[in-house]
């Protein structure tokens, strides 16, 4: 079993920045990546990163605007947000499978998500 654990969200206003953690327990050694999903809308990929960082993906959308990293020693990843823009309001969810993927249904565990709301 795994747990994850989302925190950082809140309102913010356009152009602003934002940065989510992901606090996991449970395993190790697993991929990492953020999802979103907006009312009336399917999940959708944010980002992702291998257990070593050594592998990155990022959605067409949030590409030079979001990074994404982790800290293995604290069993921790993160979401820098930056020029946040209406659209990116969503719940944002972090997942874990012990492989890197840019789809919803290849990970085993999920988070309870964190709010993220930009106002226009």
């Amino acid at each position: 079993q795994m747990t994850l654990v989302e925190s950082g969200g809140g309102l913010v206003q356009a152009g602003g920045s934002l940065r989510l953690s992901c606090a996991a327990s449970g395993r190790t050694f697993y991929a990492m990546g953020w999802f979103r999903q907006a009312p009336g809308k399917e999940r959708e990929f944010v980002s992702a990163i291998s257990w070593s960082g050594g592998s990155i993906y990022y959605a067409d959308s949030v590409k030079g605007r979001f990074t994404i990293s982790r800290d293995n020693a604290k069993n921790t990843v993160y979401l820098q947000m930056n020029s946040l823009k209406f659209e990116d309001t969503a719940h944002y969810y972090c997942a874990a499978d012990p492989k890197i993927s840019t789809i919803p249904s290849d990970y085993d565990y999920w988070g309870q998500g964190t709010q993220v709301t930009v106002s226009s």
